[in-house]
């Protein structure tokens, strides 16, 4: 470990205030410097990984080539680096500790007393080492989750602490931190940092660098107040006002010299400066006029009065990324599904949007309001994507209107239907049975081929891709043929033949109609949007 180097980021004040996105963007300007990076998360949760996690309180469960289901953040790791993270670059509290007791459950401890200090604290260093040794990377950034002050993290800064008295010349740390405009007040408030800063000297950990996020950039007056208060050189406060788009923030750091900064700290010498490829993605956002508005038929991004679109993050992003391509303004709006099973009359607004998307998800709660609209736009010639449920349920929608089967439905919702189009994988009954609910699904990366002369194979340009999966159920086999003799086609199938990757309708009887039972949100990235987000 000790000729490797260590970023540690750090939240303050509140969660939420940004850190996933900044170890994205630290890992963006550091790469553009030549440096090779190793991104890393820690969540604090005792959930072994974020599978079982729900979405609304957690937000979207990102899933790696790997099949670990793991924390949003990750799908930021990719995108901006532009390249898949190995499961080794993810670690939970739950993970952590299980490990630990089932050591010493089988004497590996040697029958010691086995305390959190040291030996929680060692096994998190040693997945540190682990990740970066693989990795073969010069920098590790490494996001401690949850926010100062919090009990749940204390272990982790505590491992950081150790990592940086062993190796003082090679680890650093990042508070991102949130100042406040108060409405009434009128001034934005450094005091709510200041406190973080302190929480985190009572650890035995001082930050190197301030990220100050707010709405508006940071003025003079207060960056100097800031670094008196803190014992941090004005210099290595960094302004980080909200943006409209995420990718602006590595650029916007770089004004402020924050990579000079970093590789200053870490004693790096400096390389390339390279950021002309991003820097165009950017501004091709900027510049786009022509508008696109696409709507999202979901259930899962509504909390209490608010709308949680981080539950969708990856769609979002990809729909993002090619929308900017394309050189349109995108436009997303959220039509929650359960308003159509109330009022059908509503479907009609569906008419308005340039393309309808069904994302996954799980559960009968506004199920058929989502099959309800997919009828409207199918019926109606709306460009329309399914993703993972989205076309397991334009599959049991197409069963209903055009096979004549009113009953077909998934069996995770009927299990007594006559015509159950979407089932369980045989293999997957029995963990059902047994309720072993968590890392028990079609996960990760799986490979399948494409038909020739279908939209799929002309969006790829390839006949075999590698996509990533998150779900149990799949097209019934046993009604494959009857699918095929009323149009539907299957143009994505597993290399055995067994599994339905990708449906489609005829171009000649539908602009744009198919879905997806694997995620490609998940492969998606700004310099190279998804295909299939891209073919329309």
């Amino acid at each position: 470990m000790k000729k490797h180097k260590y970023i540690f980021v750090i939240g303050g004040v509140m969660s939420g205030v940004g850190k996933g996105v900044t170890v994205s963007a630290v890992g963006k300007i550091l790469a553009a410097r030549g440096f090779k990076l190793n991104l890393m998360k820690i969540d604090p949760y005792l959930n072994v990984d974020a599978g079982t996690m729900n979405p609304i309180e957690h937000g979207e469960v990102f899933v790696l080539d790997s099949g670990l289901e793991c924390d949003q953040d990750m799908g930021n790791y990719e995108r901006f680096l532009g390249e898949s993270i190995p499961p080794e670059n993810y670690m939970t509290s739950g993970m952590v500790y299980k490990y630990v007791i089932d050591k010493e459950r089988a004497l590996g401890y040697g029958g010691k007393c086995v305390d959190p200090v040291p030996y929680i604290s060692e096994e998190i260093l040693r997945r540190i080492k682990r990740a970066t040794d693989r990795s073969r990377a010069d920098i590790s950034v490494i996001e401690i989750g949850g926010t100062a002050g919090e009990y749940q993290n204390m272990i982790f800064i505590e491992a950081a602490r150790i990592l940086k008295l062993r190796y003082p010349d090679n680890v650093i740390f990042v508070l991102v931190s949130f100042l406040p405009i108060p409405h009434k007040v009128g001034e934005m408030k450094t005091k709510p940092t200041q406190y973080a800063v302190r929480t985190l000297n009572s650890y035995g950990v001082h930050p190197d660098i301030i990220i100050a996020r707010s709405d508006r950039p940071l003025d003079a007056k207060r960056k100097e107040k800031l670094a008196f208060a803190s014992n941090v050189r004005p210099a290595s406060i960094i302004s980080a006002p909200d943006v409209d788009n995420i990718y602006e923030i590595p650029i916007n750091f770089e004004k402020d010299g924050l990579s000079d900064t970093l590789l200053g700290l870490l004693k790096l010498k400096a390389r390339q400066r390279n950021l002309n490829d991003w820097r165009k993605m950017v501004e091709g956002y900027k510049k786009a006029v022509e508008p696109v508005r696409i709507g999202i038929v979901g259930k899962y991004f509504k909390t209490g009065d608010y709308v949680l679109a981080d539950v969708y993050i990856s769609v979002i992003e990809a729909l993002k990324h090619a929308a900017a391509s394309l050189a349109k303004r995108l436009s997303i709006e959220w039509l929650d599904a359960v308003d159509y099973e109330e009022s059908a009359g509503r479907l009609e607004e569906l008419a308005a949007y340039d393309g309808i998307l069904v994302p996954g998800g799980f559960g009968g709660r506004g199920v058929e309001g989502k099959i309800k609209a997919i009828s409207f736009v199918r019926q109606s010639l709306i460009p329309y994507l399914g993703l993972c449920y989205g076309m397991q349920l334009a599959v049991v929608e197409y069963a209903r209107e055009a096979l004549g089967w009113p009953d077909a439905h998934t069996t995770e919702i009927n299990a007594e239907s006559k015509h159950p189009v979407i089932d369980l994988m045989p293999e997957q009954k029995k963990n059902l049975q047994d309720k072993n609910y968590g890392a028990t699904m079609r996960l990760g990366a799986y490979p399948a081929k494409l038909r020739k002369g279908t939209i799929a194979a002309a969006a790829y340009g390839v006949q075999r891709v590698s996509e990533r999966h998150r779900h149990r159920y799949e097209v019934n086999p046993l009604h494959i043929a009857k699918f095929e003799e009323k149009g539907m086609i299957f143009s994505g199938r597993s290399p055995d033949g067994r599994l339905m990757e990708i449906m489609e309708l005829p171009s000649e009887t539908h602009p744009f109609f198919l879905g997806t039972q694997f995620h490609p949100e998940f492969k998606s990235r700004p310099l190279t949007p998804h295909p299939l987000a891209n073919s329309h």
